[in-house]
């Protein structure tokens, strides 16, 4: 089997070999890391101490894994953890929000290279963000002596009825899995129909509200809004984790708006470095005054330009802390949405576009709750702007909600760091069989 996959995985490359090239020149993409994916040269771990080995595959899983890091510094400071991630963004933010972890890319799931990499790291235990199920990976994980967890896992209608079609290679994999801490009932269910052992099944709830922030002042948030001099008196429009064409509706709704409130300010932050230039160049061509947050640690902000451009990776969980009125992103187009529970948990009143399918959990307990609006397209996001501006007690209705649902989710990384920990302190008895509850 394993080699099947390999023979699998090296056709597939070879098709998509001229995109691959083409997105390493045009966007930077798949420079580096090479060694570590395609051979398993990863850092070799020295040390004895119990080793935990967390996978995140981009920025949004690097972000998630904090509470549950911080978490097992407190509790289980005896234990290392490493830190793998798929993409060059994802590895620059691993490096720069845990500077005391090792980083390093994960081997593309060829069985030579999974197999080398256990063997450097030796861990004692695997935690998968969310679900990345590479055969090969896990294969080796069991292989190397190691436990296998799948942690705030999900997974989308889409995907259940297209993974429903391979049922029999999943049941083999989910077999080879000791948890899987899932984020409700329904996911669940799924998990289960698709052969997963109903005994290694958990819901936990959602990681991602235990990630958000509730404190607007915060010391990152508060060095941010003085860096951009923000003041008491400004009403700041954040759109963030944008795509194109999100940058140039949440500019156009500014430009309308501004004449009329001129407390406005607008920060864009786009979801991916590779859409900086670009939105830079829109910005030049509107005539309007703005900066660039890398021209900010090296200037003072300037007072005419009423539009910043975040031009840096890592930092919106604290830019959505200044916002009063927040644009969540990647929802306009095919992408599927972002997380909107950061801008929610600082009580901002939230919007965002019509495909949030990534997050078709949180969107729908929002809208439930009354505490975000979705804004179909450019006008209405426009609407909802002018609205929150010209009804303060509408906005601040929306953000109350917002934060208060946030609040009442709290406590999934707790549950999932006390499952981790029951692996971890089973994993001499060979024989036994985990016995989980739903937490």
């Amino acid at each position: 089997m394993p080699y099947l996959l390999n023979l699998i995985y090296l056709v597939l490359i070879l098709v998509a070999s001229p995109w691959l090239l083409l997105a390493a020149v045009r966007k930077g993409k798949y420079r580096e890391g090479y060694a570590a994916k395609l051979f398993g040269r990863v850092p070799r771990r020295l040390s004895g101490r119990t080793c935990i080995w967390l996978h995140a595959v981009s920025v949004g899983e690097v972000n998630l894994l904090a509470p549950l890091i911080a978490l097992i510094e407190s509790r289980r400071p005896e234990w290392e953890c490493v830190i793998s991630t798929t993409t060059m963004t994802g590895m620059q933010l691993a490096r720069k929000k845990y500077p005391r972890q090792t980083a390093f890319y994960c081997p593309l799931d060829f069985s030579w290279a999974t197999r080398a990499a256990m063997r450097r790291i030796r861990p004692d235990l695997l935690v998968l963000a969310e679900l990345e199920l590479w055969p090969n990976l896990v294969r080796a994980a069991g292989e190397n002596g190691a436990r296998v967890a799948v942690i705030n896992g999900r997974l989308s209608e889409h995907s259940f009825r297209g993974y429903r079609r391979i049922r029999p290679l999943l049941a083999r994999l989910f077999g080879r899995i000791d948890l899987v801490a899932v984020q409700d009932e329904t996911y669940a269910r799924r998990f289960c129909q698709l052969g997963a052992r109903p005994d290694s099944v958990c819901v936990t709830g959602s990681m991602k509200y235990d990630g958000a922030q509730t404190d607007r002042d915060n010391p990152a948030t508060r060095r941010l809004r003085e860096l951009a001099g923000f003041t008491d008196d400004d009403v700041v429009f954040l759109a963030g984790s944008t795509q194109e064409p999100e940058e140039a509706l949440a500019l156009e709704a500014f430009e309308q708006l501004r004449g009329d409130r001129p407390q406005l300010r607008l920060v864009l932050v786009p979801r991916h470095p590779d859409r900086f230039d670009a939105v830079a160049r829109m910005l030049d061509e509107s005539g309007m005054a703005w900066q660039r947050r890398t021209e900010l640690d090296l200037a003072t902000a300037s007072p005419a330009a009423r539009v910043l451009l975040v031009d840096v990776v890592g930092e919106l969980g604290a830019w959505w802390g200044t916002a009063a009125v927040a644009f969540v992103g990647g929802s306009m187009g095919s992408r599927g949405g972002q997380n909107m529970i950061e801008p929610a948990a600082y009580a901002a009143a939230v919007s965002f576009g019509p495909n949030t399918k990534n997050f078709r959990d949180v969107t729908s307990a929002m809208l439930a709750r009354r505490a975000a609006v979705v804004v179909e397209d450019g006008p209405a996001l426009l609407e909802f702007v002018r609205r929150c501006l010209a009804e303060p007690d509408y906005a601040a209705r929306l953000g109350t909600a917002a934060r208060t649902l946030v609040l009442e989710q709290l406590g999934a990384t707790e549950r999932t760091f006390d499952l981790l920990a029951q692996l971890v302190e089973r994993r001499s008895c060979e024989g036994d069989s985990p016995i989980f509850r739903a937490a």
